[in-house]
C-alpha cells in the first residue's frame, strides 16, 4: 500500500503545483518622468510616519488603561 501512495503522490505533485511563474526584477535605469516636489515629499513622509508611529503612540498613551484589571 505505501508503494501505491508514493506513485500517486509523484504523479499528482506536478499537477497540483501548476505552472511556475518566472520572477523578473523591475529595475528601471531611466530618471523619473515627473519631478516630485517638496510638498509631495513632505506629505508622503508625514503619512508614512503617521502610519508607522501612530499605533505605537496610541498604545503608549493608553498604557495605564491596558494595565488596569477589571
Amino acid at each position: 500500500m505505501p508503494g501505491v501512495l508514493g506513485v500517486i503522490a509523484r504523479r499528482a505533485a506536478p499537477v497540483l503545483r501548476g505552472h511556475v511563474v518566472a520572477q523578473r526584477a523591475s529595475i528601471y535605469t531611466r530618471p523619473a518622468k515627473d519631478k516630485i516636489g517638496s510638498f509631495e515629499t513632505a506629505v508622503g513622509l508625514g503619512i508614512f510616519s503617521l502610519t508607522i508611529l501612530g499605533p505605537s503612540g496610541w498604545i503608549l498613551a493608553h498604557l495605564e488603561d491596558y494595565k488596569k484589571k477589571e
